[in-house]
C-alpha cells in the first residue's frame, strides 16, 4: 500500500474550486490527454454514485474497465471520498477537501493505492496525474474569470 498526498492552491473562491473539482466534464478536461474516459456521466459528484467507465491511458492504449464509487460527498464541507479500482489497480482511495486559503483556496488530496507489485509505479502515476489535474483546474478557473 502506498499513500501520496497533495496540496494545491488556487486564486479562486473555494466554491468555484469545489464546482470544478467535482464536475465530471471538468474531470475529463483536466485529465486529458493523460487519461481519456469512455462512459463518464455528466453533472457533479454525489454520495452513493457508482460509475463504470473505460479508461485509455494517454488516449492511445486499449480501453480498460474502471469502477469509481463515491463513498462520501459533503458539498457543505467541500469534501469527498471515492474508492476506485481497475486498469491494474486493486484499490485507489481518493480523498479531496477544498478549503479557504487566504484570498483563495486550496485542495488537499490524498490517494491510498494498492496495486500489488505495481504499487510504486501506480503511486508515481498518481503524482504525475494529480500535478497535471492541478494545472488543468488552474486553467479552467482562469477561463471562468475572463469577461465575455
Amino acid at each position: 500500500m502506498a499513500r501520496v498526498a497533495f496540496t494545491h492552491r488556487y486564486a479562486a473562491h473555494p466554491d468555484a474550486v469545489w464546482e470544478i473539482a467535482t464536475d465530471y466534464d471538468a474531470l475529463a478536461q483536466v485529465c486529458a490527454p493523460l487519461v481519456r474516459f469512455e462512459g463518464l456521466p455528466v453533472g457533479q459528484v454525489s454520495a452513493g454514485q457508482v460509475i463504470e467507465v473505460r479508461v485509455r491511458l494517454f488516449g492511445l492504449l486499449p480501453p480498460e474497465a474502471y469502477r469509481m464509487e463515491v463513498v462520501a460527498c459533503d458539498p457543505v464541507a467541500r469534501r469527498f471520498r471515492s474508492r476506485e479500482f481497475g486498469a491494474g489497480v486493486r484499490d485507489w482511495v481518493h480523498d479531496l477537501h477544498v478549503l479557504p486559503d487566504g484570498r483563495g483556496s486550496r485542495i488537499e488530496e490524498s490517494v491510498e493505492i494498492e496495486a500489488g507489485w505495481k504499487t510504486p509505479l501506480a503511486a508515481q502515476w498518481a503524482r504525475i496525474l494529480y500535478r497535471h489535474r492541478h494545472r488543468g483546474r488552474t486553467q479552467l478557473l482562469q477561463e471562468e474569470r475572463v469577461p465575455e
